[in-house]
């Protein structure tokens, strides 16, 4: 197991509206509770990406900030370095439908993506909002997803990935699945946020880098999680 981990946070300036440097949050501290060290880097959108990392994060924001990001990191090309060298990524909301081929802009308009997923968004006829759980696919061997979503996507999904999970209520892609996965890059409209609703979401981006994690006490997040699923599922 590696002694410190690097943790990229993508454009705090343009992409972290709904609080999803949480998710950073949670990395370093379920790292840290294993004895691992982490050093975090917060990227903003005049800075270039580096492809050194380990596990890099991008959040939701407004449609004008996600048109942003999308052309600064086409631009920069560090981010695909860095997921061709074998880093993880997590991407929510916004930053999800940035990691593909095309989404949606201010007016509806194509605006192009990174490619870096198999998927393309436009928007979706009303506004997806409220709680969201899901059952994840079981290659992952995941609990149950839980979260928040807020957004006016719809996106599909091509050959290239995978569906993170299939939704129990709430929108998602909407089609009946939530989020995707391809290799080490996962994509999730999941606000919440999306690591602290889902540590074992957590702990498999840190095992992809870290290897096997030894187990840590998590009765704080489980009461989290079993709170907010008991107000969406029925019993």
């Amino acid at each position: 197991m590696q002694s410190e981990l690097s943790i990229v946070w993508i454009y705090p300036d343009l992409l972290s509206t709904y609080g999803d440097q949480g998710n950073v949050l949670v990395l370093e501290q379920r790292a840290r509770a294993r004895g691992i060290q982490t050093r975090t880097v917060h990227v903003r959108s005049s800075d270039p990406v580096p492809q050194q990392g380990d596990i890099y994060l991008i959040g939701g924001g407004e449609d004008r900030p996600q048109i942003l990001g999308a052309e600064r990191l086409r631009r920069d090309g560090g981010l695909h370095a860095a997921i061709q060298r074998g880093a993880a990524l997590l991407a929510v909301c916004a930053g999800y439908q940035i990691m593909g081929t095309v989404f949606g802009g201010e007016e509806g308009q194509p605006v192009p993506g990174i490619g870096l997923l198999d998927i393309s968004s436009g928007r979706g006829e009303r506004r997806a909002v409220g709680e969201l759980a899901a059952e994840v696919d079981p290659a992952l061997g995941l609990p149950t997803l839980t979260g928040f979503e807020n957004h006016m996507g719809v996106t599909r999904l091509g050959p290239g990935v995978r569906p993170l999970s299939r939704t129990l209520t709430g929108i998602g892609n909407g089609d009946g699945t939530e989020g995707c996965y391809a290799g080490r890059v996962i994509g999730t409209y999941l606000h919440g946020p999306a690591l602290a609703r889902n540590p074992a979401l957590a702990d498999l981006l840190l095992s992809w880098v870290t290897g096997p994690l030894p187990p840590i006490e998590d009765s704080w997040y489980q009461a989290l999680r079993d709170e907010r699923l008991r107000a969406v599922l029925p019993s």
